[in-house]
């Protein structure tokens, strides 16, 4: 079976964790196939290296001054349809708005609505759900949503999650204690937040909470590790920084870290933060239970079906500084549950899921 999976960037955002993942696993159990995207800003290939049994085809994609997010994402979807070949694959599965537009009849995994305002992308939105010919989810909540919008029926299959990767950063090994005692002298004690700042991973309502938090614990330090993304929060990031001003606070802001780093940066925390207002499933979560840290997320249905009972939820600010506390004091049930959790989610199971529904789901044009 030749596959093609589409992603609209190189970057480590979600869906891109998600699609290189997938296609590795779906190689290894006997798939041909072929990860496209766009080579955004001159890369030369994705955020860590790839399995080469996955072929990669990546399409240039130079950045333009003055382009705004409408236009470049226009752009976007022009240049990813003008080179990508579907006769050459049995499945064509794309991930994204950007690569649903651009490739028409596929199959879509929808990880989670936006709401845009743009007409241009409250259109581009509205095809890339209704024009592909099956759906997949990674939760049931999302699905209910397309169900409830739409009228679809989108077949969920769950995330994997690289657990011995963040398990084995969390280990008592001499290599993986060194990796996270560097973090530790560089970073001192710290609240970490993977994902970059946006509205979407409530940034500046985490900076808020840690501001109460911090005043029963003034060593402790607030991290943001990630970022990377299409749209422009140059406005929401200007609001982070006078916000953080005014509350006297100086978060640490890595920005992207390396693949090989990340593990031990999630490992060496004290709590993670996931205060996202939307998620499709929440993979940096469930790799921040598999490295054994207490997780504090938002109280939304969606990470309540995917998480349970192994994190502790916040409705808003206030809750979310209380919980950012009560996370310090272990609760080995807790971990245990959360560790249990994330060790049952892998990619393998996601790609025979997805075998399986690649075979109840030919191709219209085969």
């Amino acid at each position: 079976m030749r596959i093609a999976l589409l992603t609209y960037s190189t970057k480590p955002r979600g869906g891109v964790v998600h699609t290189l993942n997938l296609a590795e696993s779906l190689s290894r159990l006997g798939a041909d196939v072929t990860v496209w995207s766009l080579a955004r800003g001159g890369d030369q290939g994705f955020f860590r290296s790839v399995d080469p049994a996955v072929r990669i085809e990546l399409l240039p994609f130079d950045d333009v001054a003055g382009e705004d997010v409408t236009e470049r994402i226009v752009r976007s979807i022009d240049t990813l349809r003008s080179g990508f070949r579907p006769g050459d694959f049995d499945i064509v599965h794309a991930q994204d708005c950007i690569s649903a537009n651009a490739v028409g009849v596929c199959i879509r995994t929808i990880h989670h609505l936006d709401h845009f305002t743009t007409p241009v992308l409250v259109d581009c939105h509205e095809k890339a759900v209704t024009t592909p010919y099956a759906r997949i989810c990674v939760s049931q909540a999302v699905a209910s949503e397309v169900e409830d919008g739409w009228g679809l029926h989108p077949t969920v299959i769950p995330n994997g999650v690289a657990y011995d990767r963040f398990a084995d950063a969390a280990a008592d090994s001499e290599d993986s204690a060194r990796a996270r005692d560097v973090w530790r002298e560089q970073l001192g004690r710290y609240v970490l937040a993977v994902g970059g700042i946006e509205p979407r991973k409530g940034s500046i309502d985490l900076l808020e909470a840690f501001a109460i938090r911090r005043r029963r614990d003034p060593g402790l330090n607030l991290v943001f590790a990630g970022g990377e993304t299409l749209f422009d929060y140059r406005d929401y990031r200007a609001g982070f920084e006078r916000r953080q001003r005014e509350l006297g606070i100086e978060p640490i802001v890595l920005g992207a870290v390396g693949e090989s780093d990340l593990p031990s940066l999630v490992a060496a925390c004290e709590v993670f933060a996931f205060p996202s207002t939307k998620e499709g499933f929440g993979l940096a979560a469930m790799e921040a239970l598999a490295a054994g840290r207490p997780v504090v997320t938002r109280d939304l249905p969606i990470l309540r079906e995917v998480f349970g009972d192994t994190v502790t939820y916040a409705a808003d600010v206030d809750a979310l500084a209380a919980a950012l506390v009560a996370a310090r004091t272990p609760d080995a049930g807790r971990r245990g549950r959360g560790d249990a959790l994330a060790r049952s989610l892998t990619w393998e199971q996601a790609a025979k899921a997805h075998l399986d529904f690649y075979a109840d789901h030919p191709h219209p044009m085969a």
